[in-house]
């Protein structure tokens, strides 16, 4: 049971799921209402199985760093084989690759491209700063424009715009953890925001990225794309980065780590909650 649950761990759930969420709000942006339940399901799963793909072979690489940084995670700490991550990360990518190409064949290259941008930041580009930073948030944008592609539909411009948020998003949560990684990125000699300017600097620009956000998250409404019901889970959304920010930019030290992981789930949590309104009809 605990090589079950370390090899769990290794995937980090909420944010593949978080990954397939995208992908459902993208074909629904682009439809004005949801695929059918095939379509949504596989979509969804690919997405999911290449993010948590992508995640396990990031904890291959990072065994060292993690070793400072997060020595709990499941390689450092002796709970998981390098090996037996590894298997894990193929497997997951061979099945992502597979529900991909029972989409359509773009989709299928789409996610291999996706799948090769991970890759190299993992192998190569985790270490650069700034680049490899928008490299993961490019990546997270894209499962909109995915959920799009998956319905013929990819340059809607309410999924480009909602691709740009959430690349934002992500973005602004690369920064700010690169700021709790620092003894363990100098290990490999990295160049983030953090090492280069200082934590403050980074929370700093993490700070104007997430308020940037909040305030981009009021256009769809300006120009009414959606009714003014929906107003609430992207108010949920806001409340969640706005509390998170300010207790980031307040924490000390690790303690920051957890305002990341609230940031992002309550912003996963937003866009549920505009998910289950759809599904109600309002």
């Amino acid at each position: 049971m605990k090589k079950i649950k370390g090899l769990f761990s290794l995937i980090r759930f909420e944010l593949p799921l978080a990954a397939g969420i995208c992908v459902v709000l993208g074909q629904l942006f682009a439809l004005g209402y949801f695929a059918s339940l095939f379509l949504i399901l596989t979509a969804a799963l690919s997405v999911f199985f290449m993010s948590a793909s992508i995640l396990v072979s990031n904890d291959c690489f990072d065994i060292e760093t993690d070793k400072i940084n997060a020595p709990h995670r499941p390689i450092p700490s002796g709970l998981v084989s390098p090996s037996e991550a590894l298997a894990l990360a193929v497997f997951l990518f061979l099945a992502g690759l597979i529900l991909s190409f029972t989409i359509s064949i773009p989709a299928l290259f789409f996610s291999i491209g996706l799948a090769i941008i991970g890759l190299l930041y993992n192998r190569k580009f985790k270490k650069v700063g700034l680049l490899g930073n928008l490299m993961v948030s490019f990546s997270v944008g894209m499962t909109f424009i995915l959920g799009g592609l998956s319905v013929g539909l990819p340059f809607n411009k309410i999924v480009l715009f909602f691709a740009v948020i959430a690349a934002l998003v992500d973005l602004g949560e690369e920064i700010a953890a690169d700021s709790m990684d620092v003894k363990g990125d100098l290990l490999i000699d990295s160049n983030s925001i953090a090492i280069k300017y200082g934590k403050e600097k980074a929370l700093r620009v993490s700070t104007f990225i997430f308020v940037l956000v909040i305030l981009l998250s009021l256009i769809p409404f300006l120009l009414q794309w959606f009714n003014t019901i929906y107003l609430l889970p992207i108010a949920i959304m806001d409340i969640f980065i706005g509390y998170s920010t300010f207790r980031l930019v307040r924490s000390k030290n690790e303690e920051g780590r957890k305002y990341i992981r609230l940031l992002y789930l309550g912003a996963t949590f937003g866009l549920v909650i505009f998910l289950i309104m759809r599904l109600m009809g309002l």
